[in-house]
């Protein structure tokens, strides 16, 4: 059975950074297309960023272009955000999915970032 963990979650200024992970179990790792999305009460899921198999491909919403960056381990079956110049409006439960983007099979529980003001 698939599982994703993520951490590295938590409270953080703005301006500050942030690193998540997100630790996969129960699939071909090294073959999926992994992504990150985020929600904040009231909203829908937001696409944040992708990327392929080996990490030649990558993708970020316009929001975070530029401050964030995926990555990914295929030796450790887990993919990374790397978030800084965080904002205010950053604020949500962040999730790790696999699939391509809008066509996710699998999701992880979801983390908290605080980004405060």
């Amino acid at each position: 059975q698939v599982q994703l963990v993520e951490s590295g979650g938590g409270l953080v200024q703005t301006g500050g950074s942030l690193r998540l992970s997100c630790a996969a179990s129960g699939l071909t790792f090294s073959s999926k297309r992994m992504n990150w999305l985020r929600q904040t009460p009231g909203k829908e899921r937001e696409f944040v960023a992708t990327i392929n198999w080996n990490g030649v491909y990558t993708s970020y919403a316009d929001s975070v272009k530029g401050r964030f960056t995926i990555s990914r381990d295929n030796a450790k079956s887990t993919v990374y955000l790397q978030m800084n110049s965080l904002k205010p409006e950053d604020t949500a439960v962040y999730y790790c999915a696999v699939g391509l983007p809008g066509n996710y099979n699998n999701w992880g529980q979801g983390i908290q970032v605080t980004v405060s003001s």
